[in-house]
């Protein structure tokens, strides 16, 4: 069950912007979501070579859409569910002047909807959901070579910040 709060923000926050409506996640969507886990996995692999080997699943997206302190959205034009994204709050590292922050992911855009700016309406929506949420620090992590997703990140108002760098294992054998 639904948290009614998020609930009623969510309904203030959704917009129809030519029949794409932004809704709150529900159970009966996680096959879909779990497709679009996957998708998401296969679009990261090509950037990542550390991946381990399907099967693997980067979210508890059950646990996700119940969280309290966790917002999942989906864009849905027609009853077809057409991209996703999720905010959830996280415990800022001690050092740093901001005791926790909204950590953005779970984002995708079916690949014959992208281009159309699904991913900005949801990220704006998430963006909205962490200030409402008091929290004023936001991030996500993306892959340094996925130009296509930095661009979308960027017209979303969200900037690089860190770039974390590994020795390849081929490398670090030498």
């Amino acid at each position: 069950m639904h948290n009614t709060g998020k609930i009623s923000i969510i309904e203030a926050m959704s917009r129809d912007v030519s029949e794409v409506i932004v809704r709150l996640a529900r159970r009966e969507d996680l096959p879909t979501m779990l497709a679009f886990e996957q998708g998401i996995v296969r679009d990261e692999r090509p950037f990542d070579p550390t991946i381990a080997p399907d099967p693997i699943h980067y979210y508890n997206l059950e646990e996700l859409i119940d969280h309290p302190e966790a917002c999942v959205l989906l864009a849905e034009e027609d009853g077809h569910i057409l991209a996703s994204g999720m905010a959830r709050k996280w415990q800022a590292r001690a050092y740093l002047d901001h005791e926790s922050y909204g950590f953005l992911g779970f984002m995708y855009t079916r690949p014959e909807h992208r281009g159309r700016g699904l991913n900005k309406l949801i990220t704006e929506e998430l963006i909205a959901w962490c200030k409402k949420e008091g929290l004023r620090e936001i991030r996500l992590t993306v892959y340094s070579g996925n130009t296509s997703a930095i661009r979308a990140y960027e017209k979303a108002g969200l900037r690089g910040h860190i770039l974390e760098m590994r020795l390849p294992r081929d490398e670090s054998e030498k």
